[in-house]
């Protein structure tokens, strides 16, 4: 994979890989504005079947030549309709971005049962780096607002520090939801990794 082309290369995001095991085996999961296929490919490799969302076709040629099996879908998330309407997934990804009018059709492709994934950049972040246009920002305690119909298993708002010495951190807003209200109730217990 050529980096200058792709975003979201590099190693899973940590929040993923902690909760990936809420996963049922085999589920059926899509990764929204999916990049160069990070999550697609540690999902994959648990065994789940994946599809990746993105407007770059570029990305999603170099995807599926990582990821043969995966089911990929170049959109424009942003400027047309909901691509996947009535597709439903036993679980939802997005990492590092955020394009408000898509919450309810995202919830909406949630299946009973399902598993939400969420983690971008929070306000504060405007401070740090890029990006730091309120559009792009996660407001305190937004994810919990956008999932209150959902059961929140866990949810993190604040400052990560970087992991390399040198880099800036940046501040994040992450949360993992079930719908278990469309599965009349599941009585689950939910690990927290």
């Amino acid at each position: 994979m050529q980096p200058a082309a792709m975003h979201g290369l590099g190693a899973p995001s940590a929040w993923v890989r902690r909760f990936t095991p809420l996963l049922p085996a085999g589920a059926t999961v899509l990764d929204v504005a999916c990049g160069g296929g990070r999550h697609l490919q540690w999902l994959a490799s648990q065994g789940h079947r994946v599809m990746g969302v993105d407007r770059d076709p570029t990305a999603l040629a170099l995807v599926a030549q990582a990821l043969p099996a995966a089911e990929l879908l170049q959109a424009d998330l942003e400027g047309a309709p909901w691509p996947l309407p009535g597709r439903r997934f036993d679980a939802i990804v997005v990492t590092n971005y955020l394009w408000r009018p898509l919450f309810p059709a995202l919830l909406a492709a949630l299946a009973p049962g399902g598993i939400y994934l969420h983690e971008t950049f929070a306000d504060g972040h405007q401070h740090i780096g890029r990006p730091s246009r309120p559009d792009f920002l996660l407001q305190r305690g937004e994810l919990l607002r956008v999932c209150a119909g959902l059961r929140v298993v866990a949810f993190e708002d604040g400052f990560e520090a970087p992991a390399d010495p040198a880099g800036s951190g940046r501040c994040v807003q992450r949360i993992v939801a079930v719908n278990e209200t469309a599965a009349g109730g599941i009585e689950a217990r939910w690990p927290l990794g």
